[in-house]
């Protein structure tokens, strides 16, 4: 009898839980995310979302917000032929 009365409740809790899915993509802005410079866009594969990248400080490579089924994140802004696009790094000060 126990057993009957705690699988309705338990079923009832679980899909409380559940969020409503719309499949819309509109997560919260990064900071930092623009459109691609022209010369970039040039040098970037077409697959690639042009319309929100940022340049990552910590490595000097462009990044792109990448929407899939599951999570947003941010992936490396690639060529064509696979090599990340990345800014000249600069003159470490001689000593």
């Amino acid at each position: 009898m126990r057993r009957l009365v705690w699988m309705p409740a338990c079923a009832l809790m679980m899909l409380t839980a559940c969020e409503e899915m719309d499949g819309s993509g509109t997560a919260t802005a990064l900071p930092g995310m623009s459109p691609a410079p022209e010369p970039v866009a040039a040098l970037a594969a077409p697959w690639q979302n042009l319309n929100a990248v940022r340049l990552d400080p910590t490595t000097g490579c462009y990044q792109y917000r990448h929407a899939g089924p599951v999570e947003t994140t941010l992936l490396p802004l690639r060529t064509s032929d696979g090599r990340p696009i990345c800014t000249k790094p600069a003159e470490a000060p001689a000593t």
